[in-house]
């Protein structure tokens, strides 16, 4: 696999291909987040829709979307259709939990199963016409594979690079050291649940605006990321408010 890079975002958001002279000069570059929540997700309290998210993300200059919310398939054709109104391609995707960890798999060739999964599970789960990613790996707080993921590597497809970090927090660093030490392609992702983060990291893939296309690029290595720091105030308030809402639904859970 080639060497990846790390790269802020090109100046203008709406044209997000790179001048000739870039590593993948040759191809069309796709502009794709792989990890975002709306509203309709199951275990989170979100302000916006998915309608509203692909309107954004149209306006952003996004080629593709995944909307992957916990354990549970947002795709319709509506909004499927919906979607490629706005030129946008829309990818179905979950983020299912396996033994209290999450993990990101991009067209599921499965029924999902809102009780969960185990971690075995993955083995059967996987799917050559899927892509499965480590969503944070190493991020103590957000059900994270952290330890476990070394003994999964050969169901994992991607490693994410995600927007939680700027210079004087990056815990991404442990990720892009496991995908440079074990041959795994990195991909940068919002992981949204507020609009603040939407934009700010993502992937540049080398493919044809298909998901089989995207998909394949993507194993073979064929993207890169491209991220800005978030500031400090911005990371504290995302963090602090994810930890509050942790702990309420924790708490609902336990009454429950």
């Amino acid at each position: 696999m080639t060497d990846q890079r790390i790269l802020p975002p090109v100046p203008d958001e709406s044209e997000a291909r790179p001048e000739a002279g870039d590593r993948f000069s040759s191809a069309k570059k796709l502009k794709i987040d792989f990890h975002t929540h709306t509203r309709e997700d199951p275990k989170d309290f979100i302000r916006y829709t998915a309608p509203e998210l692909i309107d954004i993300a149209a306006r952003k200059g996004f080629d593709a979307l995944a909307i992957t919310n916990h354990d549970r398939l947002l795709f319709s054709p509506a909004l499927e259709r919906y979607a490629a109104q706005k030129n946008l391609l829309l990818i179905p995707g979950i983020e299912i939990t396996a033994d209290e960890c999450h993990i990101i798999i991009i067209n599921p060739q499965f029924k999902p199963d809102p009780n969960g999964y185990s971690l075995t599970d993955l083995r059967h789960l996987k799917s050559d016409k899927s892509l499965v990613i480590a969503p944070h790996p190493f991020f103590h707080l957000f059900k994270s594979l952290q330890k476990n993921l070394y003994p999964l590597l050969g169901y994992i497809d991607a490693i994410e690079f995600t927007c939680y970090h700027n210079s004087l927090l990056n815990l991404n660093k442990k990720a892009v050291r496991a995908a440079q030490e074990h041959g795994k392609p990195l991909v940068g992702n919002s992981d949204s649940h507020n609009l603040r983060q939407f934009g700010k990291t993502y992937t540049l893939v080398e493919a044809d605006k298909n998901i089989p296309s995207i998909i394949r690029a993507v194993k073979d290595g064929r993207c890169e990321v491209r991220t800005t720091p978030l500031p400090l105030g911005t990371l504290v308030r995302i963090l602090l408010n994810f930890m509050t809402f942790e702990r309420m639904r924790r708490f609902i859970e336990r009454r429950h």
